[in-house]
């Protein structure tokens, strides 16, 4: 177990990144930063954009680590900006593609299975700053499906590597 800290939780209900980047972000609330999330095994976040979809079942939670954020192009550059959900700070979220996870903020643990990793796209640029895509390259957090109900909230938490993650592979 390693403790850390759920720095911020964003939970969405509607996708304000659709179009054009040119074109700017799609009007919404002002803040969809929340102290406490709803989770549900195989769904996602409760009132999120990507809850019950189909097409995001095995990437529904999206986790970045704090340390990945690009506070050199913006110093103030939250999830707000990222458009992930779970923001934490003491993982590496990056190099457990493959793995399953737990996290615990004090109400259970709830298991994630890390699927693949959150590609950055050229919205990075128009959200974050220039040169944000390249700079989250690699490094823009990870796609992960629930496997239990439950509930996750800002503060300390305990995370669990409860199975290892895949060999990275090499690029040719």
């Amino acid at each position: 177990m390693i403790d850390v800290e759920v720095v911020q939780l964003l939970v969405s209900p509607s996708h304000r990144l659709a179009g054009r980047p040119s074109e700017g972000p799609a009007p919404g609330p002002d803040d969809e930063r929340v102290p406490r999330a709803e989770v549900r095994a195989n769904l996602g976040l409760v009132g999120d954009r990507y809850f019950a979809r189909a097409a995001h079942r095995d990437a529904s939670v999206t986790m970045m680590s704090v340390k990945s954020l690009p506070t050199d192009i913006d110093p103030a550059v939250d999830l707000r900006r990222t458009r992930r959900n779970v923001l934490l700070r003491g993982v590496d979220v990056d190099a457990l593609v493959g793995a399953t996870v737990s996290l615990d903020c004090g109400e259970g643990p709830v298991r994630f299975s890390v699927n693949r990793p959150a590609r950055p796209c050229a919205w990075m640029d128009v959200t974050v700053g220039p040169g944000a895509q390249r700079a989250l390259r690699d490094k823009g957090g990870v796609r992960c499906a629930p496997l239990d109900d439950g509930v996750l909230l800002v503060g300390p938490a305990r995370f669990a590597i409860l199975s290892e993650p895949a060999p990275r592979r090499r690029p040719a």
